[in-house]
């Protein structure tokens, strides 16, 4: 996610066959999630069933099923709301606003329970303990009330965002699940590629905006002022959406893929939509393949600059015309560096904001009719750090530069912009510097050739860079510690 804009701007490319480890194939090994829904505007309310077959990937017994609430972070009373009080007039442009999930009724469990630290967990007591390799079927009937507010996940002030909106299984680790709290710093999700076939009901006069294609299903709900949808996505870590009465609409081709631009204000949609595109054939020319059939950018209600989600793309309203390349090109860069690649967003934010921020640079450096340079980038986040280093150790009396840290850590939304993103870009381009422009392109092949489908963990990331590089693990050690002077 690029939560602020850097004030700087003044090929050929190829679908995977396969996509995301067998995209396009259900796997065993995969949860696969049937999702039927209805959204009600008048009372901005979704009601769902879902039905998940979950496999136990771990090393263990599972007795538990457990998942994560996302939609409980925008109710009243929430330990960790899902913006910071600094942006908290901007994203409830009506006055505070709340939502959240109410489980309705589960089936294929004994019993189940909503808490964790944040009421943010359901935990599902299995009948039975489910055996590594094997799998079970739960069903999940549950209400989402949505905020008034612009954001991933609400009512925001022209279009409605469906983000995070569904219980999803929490990150399962080889002895077991993993918790995550919601954090207004950044993306806490951690998800595994999972199948997803959602039939979404909506009002009449709403487009639905995917990332994958949207089949509105024929004579149904003709006569009652509603339609309904039905989208497959397979092998990917999320799905969401984005709809209302106000978008418009052009597309474009890369090859194969389909490129569309859902808009509502944008004065030049033409040249966003451009920026997607020829962002999207660097990245497969540099990085590796892109994995999905199509390529989705749409112009909503956002708090924030952008946000990403597999083959889909949001942009805010509140843009200015100087910022959408940016902003396009870092969120395109994250179908690599998250859609593709995984990694613990919670954990090490920098591992996927700071290399699709600093995959944005390589991206200008390219193509400097933008009018900003690789130089131009690194530049900014440079004196940004560096400002952001001496306010703090004046004020503080040090700044905590330290990388690898959970979003909880920080101390708000300027010290993790500064450590996740711009400390970020210095890194890399410090590593560029070490091991060779050669060897550093081939490094990032090797990564996302090695761990697309995956999650990979920052010493998967360090490990293809030392391979280039002899002194890369000390580089990159002094800088995840905080022990290195910029």
């Amino acid at each position: 996610m690029r939560k602020f804009v850097c004030l700087v701007l003044g090929s050929a490319v190829a679908v995977s066959a396969l996509g995301l480890a067998a995209c396009h194939k259900p796997s065993p090994s995969r949860c696969r999630y049937t999702i039927e829904a209805e959204y009600t505007a008048a009372t901005r309310t979704l009601a769902a069933q879902m039905q998940v077959v979950v496999p136990n990937t771990s090393n263990v017994p599972l007795s538990e099923l457990k998942f994560q609430l996302w939609a409980n972070a925008y109710r009243e009373g929430a330990k960790y709301a899902p913006v910071s009080e600094l942006f908290s007039r901007a994203a409830y442009y009506g006055g505070k606003s709340y939502g959240e999930t109410e489980i309705k009724g589960v089936s294929g469990v004994e019993s189940f329970s909503v808490g964790g630290e944040d009421d943010n967990i359901l935990t599902l007591r299995l009948r039975s303990p489910l055996e590594p390799g094997d799998s079970v079927s739960v069903g999940v009937d549950f209400d989402v009330e949505l905020a008034n507010i612009n954001h991933r996940l609400g009512v925001a002030q022209n279009a409605v965002n469906l983000a995070n909106f569904y219980p999803v299984l929490c990150f399962l680790a080889d002895d077991g699940f993993r918790e995550y709290v919601y954090s207004s710093n950044g993306d806490p999700f951690v998800n595994g590629l999972a199948d997803y076939d959602v039939t979404l009901t909506v009002p009449q006069a709403y487009t639905l905006v995917s990332g994958f294609a949207a089949d509105e299903l024929a004579d149904v709900n003709a006569d009652d002022g509603k339609k309904t949808y039905h989208v497959l996505a397979e092998g990917v870590r999320d799905v969401a959406f984005s709809m209302g009465e106000g978008f418009q609409k052009i597309t474009d081709k890369l090859g194969d893929i389909a490129l569309s631009y859902y808009y509502i204000w944008d004065k030049t949609p033409e040249a966003t939509l451009a920026v997607a595109k020829e962002s999207l054939a660097y990245y497969a020319e540099n990085f590796g393949a892109y994995a999905y059939p199509a390529y989705t950018v749409v112009e909503t209600d956002f708090v924030y600059g952008g946000m990403e989600y597999p083959a889909l793309s949001m942009i805010s309203t509140s843009l200015q015309e100087s910022e959408v390349p940016a902003v396009v090109a870092h969120e395109t860069a994250h179908q690599w560096w998250y859609s593709m690649v995984g990694s613990n967003q919670f954990e090490c934010a920098w591992q996927d904001e700071g290399l699709a921020e600093y995959s944005a640079a390589l991206f200008f450096g390219a193509h400097p009719d933008y009018g900003v340079g690789y130089s131009d980038c690194v530049a900014a986040s440079e004196s940004s750090y560096r400002a952001y280093f001496s306010v703090y150790s004046q004020v503080h009396g040090e700044a905590n530069t330290v990388m690898n840290r959970p979003l909880t850590a920080y101390a708000g939304d300027y010290e993790y912009r500064n450590i996740a993103y711009d400390k970020g870009v210095i890194l890399f381009d410090r590593v560029r510097e070490v091991v060779g422009e050669k060897k550093f392109m081939n490094a990032l092949k090797r990564y996302a050739k090695t761990y697309t489908g995956a999650i990979a963990t920052s010493d998967d990331l360090i490990s293809c860079f030392t391979r280039a590089g002899a002194n890369a693990a000390a580089l990159f050690d002094s800088f995840l510690s905080g022990k290195c002077v910029i």
